[in-house]
């Protein structure tokens, strides 16, 4: 038997989590020239895809394997903040639309490997 393919369920959390990110930049950028007012983001998807737990699964003997000993990390360094201005404010537009772009270039990969996996399925279904 076949085991059970999530990928519809990760594409659409990983869209409801970049619908929160593009949503708390828009708070950001609204909130430019409020005094005080300190920039936020959202916990990166990495991390919340980390407290699920999933693990890759060989369904078949020949499948390569992946323990792991076999990872080797990296420590990656919190990028640096942008400067806040005088007024207290730490909101970089300029960083707010790089963060903007990146969540777009995310949901439009999404988009299409969810498109593609589709396409596959529907292709197996009619020549099934």
């Amino acid at each position: 038997m076949t085991p059970p393919v999530y990928l519809f369920d990760l594409a659409s959390r990983q869209s409801q989590w970049l619908a929160v990110r593009q949503s708390t930049i828009a708070g950001n950028i609204a909130n430019a020239n409020t005094p005080g007012y300190k920039a936020r983001d959202v916990e990166p998807f990495a991390d919340v895809l980390d407290k699920t737990k999933l693990a890759m699964v060989g369904t078949r003997s020949g499948h390569i394997t992946m323990d792991g000993r076999q990872v080797e990390g990296t420590k990656v360094k919190k990028s640096e903040t942008w400067d806040t201005v005088y007024s207290g404010n730490s909101v970089s537009l300029e960083q707010e639309m790089s963060k903007s772009g990146e969540v777009n270039r995310q949901h439009s990969l999404n988009t299409s490997i969810v498109k593609s996996f589709h396409r596959m399925l529907m292709s197996t279904v009619r020549t099934g």
